[in-house]
């Protein structure tokens, strides 16, 4: 059903939308409802369902447990590959974003500064501002400052509404 479809991805931009206006580090979290709420709870209501009948049903038992088994694959295959996919793309943009910031601040190439920077660091470098940017790039590489404590010190949040 495409148009069930493309309702439901207009509902969740829109809920992200008014959920999230004001991103900071606490809400910065994001969710595609499709997925996170009715996909995976209902894979895994499948998974518990299965489990039960084989218990109760002697009779049936190898086909319970046999759906079981299918309906837990299933919901490994899918936080799995969505992940490695989504999770994959976004850190090649993460880290482009990074060097072309770089550039733009200090007018040269940020291959030094990136060898010596984890992802999670870069990553949480894009939420701040550039002046904040510049100040805690400096304490990261002074001090190997985790990324959730560079998140933390940010004080002019930079919100992300567009990631995975």
């Amino acid at each position: 059903m495409p148009g069930m479809l493309h309702i439901t991805v207009v509902f969740s931009t829109v809920l992200n939308h008014f959920i999230m206006s004001k991103q900071n580090y606490k809400n910065h979290a994001r969710y595609y409802a499709p997925h996170h709420f009715i996909f995976l709870p209902l894979t895994g209501f499948m998974l518990v369902w299965g489990l039960v009948n084989a218990y109760k049903s002697e009779d049936k038992r190898i086909e319970w447990l046999l759906f079981s088994l299918l309906s837990f694959c299933i919901l490994y295959l899918a936080l799995m590959l969505r992940q490695h996919y989504a999770l994959g793309n976004q850190n090649r943009i993460v880290r482009l974003e990074f060097r072309l910031r770089y550039f733009e601040l200090y007018g040269k190439s940020s291959s030094d500064v990136e060898s010596k920077l984890s992802f999670g660091q870069i990553a949480a470098l894009r939420f701040a501002d550039d002046k904040e940017f510049k100040e805690l790039l400096e304490q990261t590489l002074q001090h190997n400052l985790t990324g959730d404590a560079i998140k933390q010190r940010i004080k002019n949040w930079q919100a992300d509404h567009m990631r995975v």
